[in-house]
């Protein structure tokens, strides 16, 4: 078996997971509300080749709330914040010259405590998804598997190339 490849179709709202060429896993994903881009501070959702740099969250129960990565515990700590980074994280890393600056932009796939908006752009610059989808996605992958984030879903496995618009940004807590 070929190693696990992870497809985010910004016109579809969809993540997929692909594995020998086919799609293995499908997820209703929410990218940015500020469409596609690179520029820092543009809370817009990158495009290209990525790796999963980091996962975070292990051991973690769902819909665990995390603030500069870190579980938090505290209720005060989040109570008045409606956009949440929960359960799980998978921090990415961008591979192309245009998404080098991804993981110093905190551009993660997440959970969500706005599951009501998944399937529409909704986010300020990540891959948000439902949180049992996210634990699900987490453990099926590693440091290190490719991520393919593209515009439209012509090809359908992320194999052929992508398209490459200008502007994108999330700062650290804004999911």
């Amino acid at each position: 078996m070929h190693p696990l490849k992870v497809v985010v179709h910004i016109n579809q709202q969809t993540l997929s997971v692909i594995q020998d060429g086919r799609v293995r896993h499908r997820f209703p994903v929410s990218t940015s509300r500020y469409g596609t881009g690179f520029a820092p501070g543009s809370y817009r959702t990158p495009l290209g080749r990525f790796v999963i740099a980091e996962k975070i969250g292990d051991g973690q129960p769902p819909d665990t709330i995390f603030r500069g990565r870190l579980p938090v515990r505290e209720e005060s700590d989040w109570a008045n914040e409606p956009d949440l980074i929960t359960s799980r994280i998978l921090w990415l890393d961008g591979l192309d010259p245009e998404n080098a600056n991804s993981k110093d932009r905190f551009i993660y796939i997440h959970g969500t405590n706005q599951e009501e908006l998944l399937s529409t752009p909704a986010s300020h610059g990540c891959i948000r998804m439902a949180n049992a989808d996210i634990i699900r996605l987490y453990e099926m992958v590693g440091p290190g598997t490719e991520v393919v984030i593209q515009q439209t879903a012509a090809d359908p496995s992320g194999l052929a190339g992508h398209a490459r618009p200008n502007g994108c940004d999330n700062s650290e807590g804004k999911a």
